[in-house]
């Protein structure tokens, strides 16, 4: 019965420790931007954007997929 007491003192006190630890990181704004993490993958990179400027290839997907195929 002795180590029943033991555990729940051990999962209380490591709960009280993430819970501190999570107040401590959402006041300095840790959680504050939440949505563009998961929306910034859909958008093209301006890299990207330079890189096909520069060699001229304005070709449109579709286009790409064709000229694909045909070779094949």
């Amino acid at each position: 019965m002795d180590i029943l007491y033991l555990m729940i003192l051990c999962s209380v006190s490591l709960a009280a420790v993430f819970l501190g630890v999570f107040i401590i990181f959402a006041r300095k704004g840790q959680f504050e931007d939440d949505e563009s993490p998961a929306v910034r993958i859909l958008f093209d990179s301006e890299e990207s954007r330079d890189k096909e400027d520069q060699t001229g290839d304005h070709k449109t997907e579709n286009e790409r997929d064709n000229n694909k195929e045909k070779s094949e």
